[in-house]
């Protein structure tokens, strides 16, 4: 494991949110897989709902990068899994380009991968080309690649932005505004890959009308250097963690999974939506999702709540994460009012919000260790608990996010990426 791997790579990056960035990086990945390439594609920052609409584009498993909350080392170590398989690595960016601490230029510097900037090209002309310009000069030091025009309105309108160009950007085509290519999205971003129905339609769409307008060709390839050997202790051998996944519960980093099993683990999944009985586990994963969506569902599943009480009255360890610290409170309502009794496990309630309440990068120093994640809710918390410990965020992020403990179970907003610590996440799901 000491030589370097090389293969084609770009991150996709934009001035702004809600550019089209997840689009556009979906939309490449399958216009390239429909060609017979082998895609793997990474999520910069935390998020859930992007890596889900691009696992169906890629047809692989997305994974995050991130200089802190992942790291530079397991960041490294991925990318460069990555290219002893792939024939292209497509990184989608988070916010702007040069938002936020790190951001997604200290990334693609980081590892020398060159920068597609997305540009949203909804009623502009020329200035097209001055924005680019900046994006490609801000940071003399930035790998470019070039930039993709999206939400384009005719053939002429993208004429008009490719000749805006200067100093010989690239321009890698446009993406038109057609309704059927947009991804529609909800209070926590875009709507799950599972409840859009005609969602490979969408993509084989954005892929057929991306390549109309660009060349498919590569780009050129990015060395990417041996990461140092992991070393894992098998601290949760032979035991049985089960893993909450369903509508309401489906935000879980692939990582975290991968190193659950790395440390031995059995995983069971399971759902508290459907199901009426727990599997045969030793321990508790009650990740993220949206419970406020489902939560009167939820409500009425008496024997999954009554299976989960008699867990944590057995003294079991239970992790719970947002929407499943959510599901642990006596009560959620939603934000028309209605209001279902949960599992009630937490004294409190919650309601949920319009607006967001918190977001932000975490690192939360537990009895066990210090474990980064990072918190996102649109929901409010009332409790008398005193928490255990408070997240801290590195770049003053709202947030400082309580964690709260009862025996066994410990429970926060704050959404855990566990390799930053294996040894800490053993010993809260370890029996």
């Amino acid at each position: 494991m000491s030589e370097p791997r090389h293969c084609p790579a770009v991150l996709i990056a934009a001035p702004a949110s809600g550019q089209g960035k997840t689009t556009v990086t979906a939309a490449l990945a399958r216009l390239h897989r429909n060609l017979g390439r082998k895609v793997r594609v990474f999520k910069c920052g935390p998020d859930f709902l992007d890596p889900m609409i691009l696992e169906r584009a890629s047809g692989a498993p997305v994974y995050q990068l991130d200089l802190w909350m992942i790291g530079a080392d397991e960041s490294r170590r991925l990318l460069w899994q990555a290219a002893a398989e792939a024939d292209l690595i497509l990184i989608e960016g988070v916010m702007g380009l040069f938002d936020g601490t790190p951001s997604s230029a200290d990334l693609a510097r980081h590892f020398g991968v060159p920068v597609l900037a997305v540009i949203d090209g909804t009623a502009m002309a020329q200035t097209f080309g001055a924005l680019a310009l900046g994006l490609a000069r801000y940071q003399p030091d930035l790998p470019f690649a070039g930039v993709l025009a999206n939400r384009v309105g005719s053939l002429r309108h993208a004429q008009l932005l490719e000749g805006s160009l200067t100093e010989d950007l690239r321009w890698y085509g446009g993406l038109s505004r057609e309704r059927g290519i947009e991804l529609p999205s909800r209070h926590l971003g875009l709507v799950q890959a599972s409840e859009l129905n005609d969602l490979d339609a969408r993509l084989d769409a954005a892929a057929e009308a991306l390549g109309a307008s660009c060349d498919a060709a590569l780009p050129p390839p990015v060395s990417f250097a041996a990461p140092e050997p992991q070393r894992l202790s098998p601290l949760l051998a032979g035991v049985r963690i089960g893993v909450a996944r369903d509508e309401a519960f489906a935000f879980t980093y692939g990582a975290n999974l991968d190193l659950l099993r790395a440390l031995g683990a059995q995983l069971e999944f399971f759902s508290p939506l459907h199901e009426q009985a727990l599997p045969v586990v030793d321990s508790l994963y009650l990740p993220g999702g949206y419970p406020e969506l489902h939560h009167h569902a939820l409500a009425a599943n008496a024997p999954m709540l009554e299976a989960i009480r008699a867990h944590h009255a057995q003294g079991k360890p239970l992790l719970a994460e947002c929407g499943g610290m959510l599901y642990l409170l006596e009560a959620l309502t939603d934000v028309a009012g209605g209001r279902a009794p949960l599992l009630g496990l937490l004294p409190g309630e919650a309601t949920m919000q319009k607006r967001l309440a918190a977001l932000a990068l975490q690192a939360v120093e537990l009895p066990e260790g210090t474990l980064r994640g990072h918190t996102y809710h649109h929901s409010l918390t009332s409790t008398e608990l005193a928490p255990i410990a408070r997240g801290l965020s590195p770049n003053g992020g709202r947030g400082n996010e309580a964690v709260y403990r009862m025996g066994r179970l410990t429970a926060s907003y704050v959404h855990f990426y566990f390799p930053s610590h294996p040894e800490a996440t053993a010993a809260l799901l370890r029996p």
